[in-house]
């Protein structure tokens, strides 16, 4: 798309990812903490470097799919920053937002209701805490990236 573009929307998004992101980072540290010495107690502390080594094997094969994904969403976001856009550009810009917001809810739900009905084991609560903590960090951190090169670009 050609013309000019008010990023506005887009810097004060990208604002709030980075402040989204270091929110995450503290709580997996802080995660990560309990759940290690919770480990321990029990008698397992190996355990605790299994979890975090499987989710990391997990982000590894979340990679691409959530790369992708904030690449769309950002570029989306870039797209609707163009100043003179139409209706029907519009119209096509919401729906994409639509789907966008249906899947990250999904993804998030799945997480929630994953957590709340698993047994209370505390290897695989870290597991699947971990790997919910670092796929949204990671999309948050895919988007901010992508974001950046856009308007960078479009500048």
């Amino acid at each position: 798309m050609a013309g000019s573009f008010d990023f506005k929307k887009l810097r004060k998004t990208i604002t709030i990812y980075t402040v989204l992101q270091v929110f995450l980072g503290l709580l997996f540290v802080f995660a990560a903490f309990k759940f290690q010495q919770q480990l321990a107690l029990e008698g397992r502390p190996q355990r605790f470097m299994h979890s975090v080594l499987i989710a990391l094997g997990m982000q590894l094969a979340l990679f691409y799919p959530l790369s992708r994904g904030a690449q769309w969403e950002a570029t989306r976001e870039a797209d609707s920053a163009l100043i003179g856009i139409t209706p029907e550009q519009q119209k096509t810009l919401r729906t994409r937002r639509a789907v966008t917001d249906v899947l990250k809810s999904a993804v998030f739900l799945f997480f929630g209701t994953f957590i709340w009905k698993m047994p209370r084991e505390t290897f695989f609560l870290s597991l699947v805490l971990f790997s919910f903590l670092l796929t949204f960090l990671s999309y948050s951190q895919y988007f901010t990236i992508a974001a950046k090169r856009l308007i960078k670009e479009r500048s």
